[in-house]
């Protein structure tokens, strides 16, 4: 009986890593397509983003995906002030997903042509207020 159990969880396991290796041998070989086919128009460098570029709006789409379909469902009982600010934001993004890819593609491409505010808005998110320039105000 042990014997019957460990079998099957290492046939899922198996598969799961064939399925893994097959996933991740198609996307090298879908990444070297990209830059076959851009390389000749935008050179190397430029094929080199591009390539980078679909790599990461892959991983996006995916973590939002995981995101939303991780997400339980919002209680209809507390009213739309209670809710936090993150729910808000997603209730914006599900209603008008134009707007919120339009802003998204806008910061990054003033993100790729000033690497700058990228840099300044991450060590703003990352390192938060001075308490010091609170009292200066």
């Amino acid at each position: 009986m042990i014997g019957l159990i460990l079998r099957r969880i290492a046939l899922a396991l198996t598969a799961a890593a064939m399925l893994a290796a097959a996933g991740g041998v198609l996307v090298v070989a879908l990444a070297f397509a990209l830059y076959a086919l851009v390389k000749p128009y935008v050179g190397d460098a430029g094929a080199g983003a591009i390539v980078a570029g679909a790599a990461a709006l892959f991983i996006g789409l995916g973590a939002a995906v995981l995101f939303i379909a991780s997400r339980p469902k919002a209680s209809k009982d507390l009213p739309p002030t209670a809710r936090g600010l993150a729910d808000r934001a997603m209730n914006f993004f599900r209603e008008k997903p134009v707007v919120t890819i339009s802003a998204a593609i806008g910061a990054g491409f003033l993100a790729v042509r000033n690497p700058r505010y990228l840099g300044a808005a991450v060590r703003s998110f990352f390192e938060g207020r001075d308490p010091s320039a609170r009292k200066r105000r």
